[in-house]
């Protein structure tokens, strides 16, 4: 999906998804019969517990886009850790012109994002983050670069195996 190998692909069976549209472009073709006008759409599913997916749709109906959107947001679903309601440490990712910086809140924070980033992280199921968007506000980048900052994030319990610590000694030092 973003060329990163270290995530979970997760099957879309038994989930109860959650489709959130992101943003509509309407297209234009021009052809030498006039101009023939389509629409592209960006969704991100989730089932609000880790497990998110995005896809992009093409169509000459704006509903038919983004039922595409939604079936290939749900062949590419992953999982992220989601810590109480918010993300185990602070992370970023740059995807084209775009730049995305998460950092971990505590409860009661609320969810500090805006357009793109914020659909993304709500799919998620993350309530409590503080989050910065820098560079292009271009939906699909920002989406993706999103995607990818969620992607890097390690599970507290990957940490203390890489480490060959416990768990405590990762979280009391």
């Amino acid at each position: 999906m973003l060329g990163l190998n270290n995530i979970e692909r997760v099957k879309p069976g038994g989930l109860e998804l959650v489709d959130r549209l992101v943003a509509v472009n309407r297209v234009t073709k021009v052809t030498k019969g006039g101009r023939a006008f389509g629409f592209s759409a960006i969704v991100v599913v989730g089932n609000e517990d880790g497990v998110i997916g995005f896809g992009l749709g093409k169509s000459k109906e704006v509903a038919s886009a983004i039922a595409k959107a939604v079936e290939d947001a749900k062949k590419n679903l992953v999982r992220v850790p989601v810590i109480n309601h918010t993300i185990p440490h602070e992370t970023s990712a740059r995807y084209g012109g775009a730049n995305i910086f998460l950092r971990p809140a505590s409860h009661g924070t609320g969810l500090i994002a805006g357009g793109a980033v914020r659909a993304v992280l709500e799919s998620a199921g993350v309530h409590d983050i503080l989050s910065k968007s820098k560079g292009s506000s271009n939906p699909h980048n920002v989406v993706k670069a999103t995607f990818k900052a969620l992607l890097d994030l390690r599970r507290p319990e990957e940490i203390a195996r890489m480490r060959g610590v416990t768990l405590d000694k990762v979280f009391n030092g």
